[in-house]
């Protein structure tokens, strides 16, 4: 009795196997991107909220007078209705540049109109918190007082917590 020469091929099961395997591969790197992504838009926009209060210190320096920013759910804004003029120039939007996707959440509890001196300090404090859907990380950004120094770092139990140095 003759018996069939093996073909070199993969048996259904083997095969069914192959395909599992790839499929929890290929979900586990979509999920790592999309967290780096969470992140990346989270980071940038934090950073945003950083540039925008330099940039109201660079204004106030330039106009060499006092001026005034609102921080919205979208950004930095020339604000409406303040006794103090505007921070010409220094509106930055958190979301240019980041393409589609959840928008992140901004939380804070600055005044209506964040004020800078002629010289260049920030005379109101308060902390900003970020978020957004695809990853645990809190971002937070605290302006202190007395003389308006800024800091960014992560949300934590204790609250603003500097980023772990690498």
């Amino acid at each position: 009795m003759a018996t069939p020469e093996s073909g070199g091929g993969f048996t259904l099961p083997e095969a069914l196997l192959a395909l599992v395997l790839v499929g929890l591969l290929a979900q586990l790197g979509l999920t790592s991107a999309s967290r780096d992504l969470a992140d990346s838009r989270l980071e940038g926009a934090s950073r945003r909220v950083m540039m925008g209060l330099e940039r109201g210190r660079n204004a106030a320096l330039r106009l060499g007078q006092p001026c005034v920013l609102a921080l919205s759910a979208s950004g930095w804004q020339e604000p409406q209705g303040s006794s103090l003029p505007p921070c010409d120039g220094a509106a930055l939007d958190l979301g240019e540049g980041l393409g589609g996707g959840p928008a992140v959440s901004l939380s804070h509890n600055l005044p209506a109109a964040v004020r800078f001196t002629s010289n260049g300090l920030i005379i109101d404090g308060g902390t900003v918190l970020l978020s957004t859907e695809g990853t645990d990380l809190v971002r937070c950004v605290v302006v202190a007082l007395p003389l308006g120094v800024t800091r960014l770092g992560r949300q934590g139990p204790g609250g603003c917590l500097p980023d772990p140095r690498p």
